[in-house]
């Protein structure tokens, strides 16, 4: 009876997935189809997992990388009866997927939209879609799991014990960030983690044979994975073994690579239709369900037992080992209450109290420092305070700032370091700072800003969860200089201010770099970009201008001219601040009276009411100058159509930095000429 229980909860993940695809006319039925056996024996037999509680700290992360198939998680959310969570993380006691969600597949608004989404879907982990991200994201999400053991756990107290396992797809093993993050983990011998490659050889061109004939098997042994193989998808006992080695696995991750048969169960002829991602149509729905034994004239249909099945062997085992975790976590509270209340901290993104006690005050010097410099400092002094903010640099600590000092590194023989050494890999750099950060920890990564073209994707997947994953880019202008154009940012500035929930911080000084970091902190419900320089700035003189905290507002005024109002207005960015003083004091010796606006954060000045945007610029001021040594493409939104734009119109050249401000126009004379012509145009339009 109960293999019979099992082949129907199978069908039914199949049935479901066809049912869904049909209704929205649009998706991927055929992957789920071939992969249910495979995701039933997984969830079923293996998943350290509680459908009442799927938020608990212990509990095992599943991720489908292969994000085209959502329907097979969503099908599984929703036999298997996960509970929703509300927005503190408590269980509803409703469905995450009902249904009617599933009915709802690919609709505007539902639960069930055609990548898996993070924080739409109580059961999803992590948003993937882009193919290789979501193996990228498994690689940060093992890494935290062994640092919360290595951090937190004690003789017979583990606390921290969960595996991560990933479906993922031909796509994935194609893509060019797996490779990345296939090869550091093999590196850090991440025990704790598993991919099941669906080798089905289809994507949307056909069979991968055009473009895809390599060794997988042998790749992954080279980078120090263990390997398995499963001849056949639907021999659900070669899997449920394959799955029990991966567990028993110590010493490094795992691959097993399963081989599938893409739409299995419908006509032959559905191959390369569904890999396009389109429904099968009513006469393939027939045939693919007469061949499950399933009734023809019937859709969404869950036969009675199926989630019983589920109840009976997930739920109940997931149950024992939640209430068991409970009961180890009430005694570490109490014979540990320091850690405790540390780990509660950081389960509910909370800051230590006095957790910026460390940051002290940059007295003032003409000669300062470079932002990267400040900014690593602060950085240091946070993570005294707070166990759990870390990261590192792709190859890059020594010129990003960006090594702990006092802490040690995270390797395969220490894995309660918190400095990270990512390698040359700044694709998963991305992506597994994002998986840290999912599992609570406040992760950085650090490049060069040039560099953020290789981020990028893993960049906006943070933005779109809303996540406060933290991105540190130093070299941010033409300011590197002798590296020349190819690793000068022009565009980077600006394409990042455009990215929705994303936020971006270019500090002028060191006592900004502070106030920066203070905000970073704070956030919860965004990633950042913090952009700094190579090369040395001036440290403001905070008795002669405004103090830096008004950077948490994102603009403020930082000098205005003395008794009366001012005339014009010159808002800059970062480096360019010291210009725009400098322009600010030969104006004044000719009595043009000219206020400075240091403007670190568009986003978080946008988000100020408009009394206070007023305020620092005020509408009727329109003799307006912005100067950036980067593109000035969008700086029209604060100086207006008729402003002056000071900053780059091409991409820049090798040279030593003072000599390309030179080059460029990117000086205090420029900008105070721009002020002039300002001025000039304003008294002509009276």
């Amino acid at each position: 009876m109960s293999d019979n229980l099992d082949k129907l909860a199978i069908d039914t993940i199949r049935t479901l997935s066809i049912d869904a695809v049909e209704k929205a006319n649009s998706g991927h039925p055929g992957t789920p189809m071939a992969l249910a056996p495979v995701m039933y024996t997984l969830w079923q037999n293996h998943m350290r997992y509680d459908p009442a509680n799927p938020l608990w700290p212990d509990r095992d992360r599943f991720i489908l990388s292969a994000g085209h198939a959502s329907m097979l998680l969503y099908a599984t959310l929703h036999l298997a009866g996960v509970k929703d969570v509300d927005e503190s993380g408590k269980p509803t006691g409703q469905a995450a997927v009902s249904l009617d969600d599933i009915e709802q597949f690919r609709q505007l608004g539902s639960k069930t939209p055609g990548h898996p989404e993070y924080g739409i879907t109580t059961g999803v982990e992590v948003t993937t879609g882009p193919l290789g991200q979501g193996v990228g994201m498994s690689v940060g999400h093992a890494i935290a799991a062994k640092w919360r053991a290595a951090h937190f756990n004690k003789p017979d107290l583990d606390l921290f014990d969960y595996r991560v396992w990933v479906i993922c797809s031909d796509g994935d093993m194609m893509e060019g960030i797996s490779h990345e993050a296939a090869s550091i983990a093999g590196h850090l011998k991440l025990s704790n983690l598993c991919w099941i490659y669906d080798q089905n050889h289809i994507t949307i061109e056909g069979d991968t044979a055009i473009t895809f004939d390599e060794d997988v098997a042998a790749r992954f042994a080279a980078y120090g994975w263990s390997v398995l193989h499963v001849a056949d998808a639907n021999d659900c006992e070669a899997v449920d073994e394959a799955l029990s080695v991966a567990a028993a696995t110590k010493t490094q991750p795992t691959l097993i690579i399963v081989r599938s048969h893409i739409g299995y169960g419908a006509p032959k002829k559905q191959d390369t239709k569904e890999a396009h991602g389109e429904a099968l149509g009513e006469e393939e729905v027939c045939g693919a369900k007469r061949a499950y034994g399933w009734p023809e004239d019937k859709t969404f249909y869950v036969p009675d037992g199926v989630t019983a099945r589920f109840a009976e062997k997930l739920g109940a085992r997931g149950a024992k080992l939640f209430k068991d975790w409970q009961n180890l976590h009430a005694r570490y509270r109490d014979e540990f209450a320091d850690m405790g209340r540390a780990l509660d901290q950081m389960r509910m993104h909370r800051l230590p109290d006095g957790w910026d006690s460390g940051i002290t005050e940059f007295p003032a010097d003409d000669k300062g420092m470079a932002t990267r410099d400040s900014a690593g400092k602060i950085l240091s002094a946070i993570a005294a305070k707070v166990p759990w903010l870390m990261g590192g640099a792709g190859d890059l600590s020594p010129s990003t700032k960006t090594h702990l000092k006092d802490d040690r590194d995270f390797e395969p023989d220490n894995y309660s370091g918190r400095n990270f050494h990512f390698g040359i890999r700044e694709h998963v750099m991305g992506a597994i700072v994002n998986g840290m950060t999912l599992s609570g920890i406040r992760a950085f990564g650090a490049t060069f800003f040039i560099f953020s073209d290789y981020m990028r994707p893993a960049m906006r997947l943070s933005a779109i969860m809303k996540i406060p994953s933290i991105f540190v880019f130093t070299h941010d202008s033409i300011g590197l200089g002798e590296d020349g154009t190819t690793h000068q940012s022009i565009e980077q500035l600006m394409s990042f201010r455009a990215m929705p929930q994303m936020s971006l911080l270019r500090p002028c000084d060191a006592n900004e770099a502070a106030e920066c970091w203070r905000a970073i902190m704070e956030m919860r419900d965004r990633p950042v970009s913090l952009v700094l320089t190579r090369q040395k700035v001036p440290t403001l003189d905070r008795s002669k201008f405004a103090p830096a905290n008004g950077a948490a507002k994102g603009a403020y005024v930082l000098a205005d001219p003395g008794g009366s109002s001012p005339q014009a207005i010159v808002i800059a960015t970062g480096s360019e601040v010291s210009i725009a003083l400098e322009a600010r004091d030969a104006l004044g010796k000719d009595g043009i009276r000219v206020r400075v606006v240091s403007m670190p954060s568009w986003d978080l000045f946008e988000a100020q009411d408009q009394a206070y945007r007023d305020s620092v610029l005020p509408p009727e001021i329109t003799a307006r100058v912005s100067v950036e040594a980067g593109s000035t493409f969008g700086w029209e939104r604060y100086v207006g159509r008729d402003g002056a734009r000071i900053g780059m119109t091409t991409f820049g050249e090798s040279a030593p930095a003072g000599d390309l401000y030179k080059h460029f126009g990117i000086t205090a004379a420029a900008v105070e000429k721009a002020v002039r012509a300002q001025l000039a145009r304003v008294e002509s339009n009276k």
